[in-house]
């Protein structure tokens, strides 16, 4: 049995409909359109005009993420666990909506194969027949249909990027994401690392986008005026870098005693864990949330040589021996199996994002009165204390928090040869 299911995709439209006798021509025919009218009523009691991609019965989420290419392991989770909940909702009778009717949830998936140009193309073939698009990868991918996103008044939420100008509701109003920004994860680093009490030099490598930028700004931020840490180099990559080795020996020169590696490509994560060893630098790291896979990353480069691999995480790991008998994993894989044709342990944390991401969808659903976007919206962002399904001890679901994401807490964990142990001081 592989790692990690990979499913073919192409770049055409893929429906999963998971109860019998719900079609996609049922579903443009009954209520698609724009203006359609579902039969919902406001306090005057006139009917109100249903938003594209809702019925009385159905509603239809729209997602492009990568489905192909390097990234396909955690974009093809971003779907999976959405089908996980999704499917078992549908099979126990669908959603209850605050408007009194009861909905299966469609999931139309495209690829994009992480590629910006490709996502918004993606989104121009969605916007007319999907209510609101979540759950989708990347921070460039997810950057380039934004403003279009704005304009048609599509929601965008719930989706997986770090970069905080997705949650800032002045600027993106239609949008908000789901995991922690990338400031919060980088300065839970630059917290523990300050407080430990010894003197440490820093070598930073970091992706030269905002993905990269945003970790390393919540980092320094956290160790301004801790004297114990120095940073003694820090350089870039490019997303499109195919090898950093020549980063990597610059920065094992430097004699660094911790690596802060803030990398989104799964590949170059792996060559760099193995580079490091092949020079003879084995300092302890720092990885972000979404590149720190025990199965898929840590173990194919030989993490355990290191004196110690640190994350940040707000999800239970099923791969983890500390819930092997947790009742929420169980239900998360044996749906996962069922409903999203993934039997497999995921390797990738996104799969259990994106399950969360269900759970809170089902929340703001049944907050909604009226069949449409804005009062989708409007109910989004008033989800305060909600404990989704797999989520960790000490974090929640809150959106009332501006400038934050869903999910803003987090805790850090260190690599413990099969998982990850929650800690509270670097070690």
């Amino acid at each position: 049995m592989s790692e990690f299911h990979t499913k073919t995709w192409g770049r055409r439209a893929r429906v999963t409909t998971v109860v019998a006798g719900i079609g996609i021509l049922a579903l443009v025919a009954t209520g698609c359109a724009r203006g359609a009218n579902t039969g919902g009523g406001d306090a005057s009691g006139d009917a109100v005009a249903a938003s594209p991609g809702i019925t009385d019965d159905s509603i239809t989420l729209g997602i492009t993420t990568p489905l192909s290419g390097p990234t396909a392991g955690p974009g093809t989770c971003t779907v999976a666990g959405l089908e996980a909940y999704f499917g078992a909702a549908n099979a126990a009778g669908g959603i209850e909506f605050g408007d009194g009717n009861t909905r299966t949830v469609e999931i139309e998936a495209l690829d994009d194969a992480y590629d910006p140009q490709q996502a918004a193309a993606n989104f121009e073939q969605l916007k007319d027949s999907v209510f609101a698009m979540t759950s989708g990868l990347g921070t460039p991918t997810n950057r380039a249909w934004r403003e279009a996103a704005i304009d048609d008044e599509v929601p965008q939420v719930l989706i997986m990027t770090g970069d905080p100008l997705f949650s800032n509701t002045d600027e993106s109003p239609w949008q908000l994401g789901f995991v922690p920004i990338y400031q919060n994860e980088g300065a839970a680093f630059g917290e523990l690392l300050a407080a430990s009490g010894e003197d440490h030099k820093v070598a930073i490598l970091a992706q030269n986008d905002d993905y990269g930028e945003g970790y390393v700004e919540g980092f320094k931020e956290a160790i301004e005026g801790a004297d114990n840490v120095e940073i003694v180099e820090e350089l870039t990559y490019e997303a499109t870098d195919t090898s950093v080795d020549a980063q990597l020996t610059e920065l094992a020169a430097s004699g660094a005693d911790v690596f802060f590696n803030a990398m989104s490509i799964t590949p170059l994560v792996i060559s760099s864990l193995q580079k490091a060893q092949e020079l003879g630098w084995l300092p302890s790291w720092f990885l972000p949330s979404n590149t720190s896979s025990p199965t898929a990353i840590l173990e194919p480069g030989g993490a355990t040589a290191f004196p110690g691999v640190y994350s940040v995480s707000f999800a239970k790991a099923p791969a983890s021996p500390a819930y092997a008998e947790d009742e929420d994993v169980q239900n998360f894989l044996t749906n996962l199996a069922e409903y999203a044709d993934y039997p497999d342990v995921p390797a990738f944390p996104h799969c259990m994002w994106s399950y969360m991401i269900g759970g809170t969808l089902e929340q703001v659903f049944g907050e909604m009165t009226e069949p449409t976007r804005e009062n989708f919206m409007e109910a989004l962002r008033n989800v305060s204390g909600y404990e989704a399904p797999l989520m960790l001890p000490g974090t929640l679901v809150d959106t009332t928090e501006a400038g934050q994401p869903a999910v803003s807490s987090v805790v850090v964990q260190k690599y413990n040869g099969r998982g990850y142990d929650t800690v509270e001081s670097f070690e």
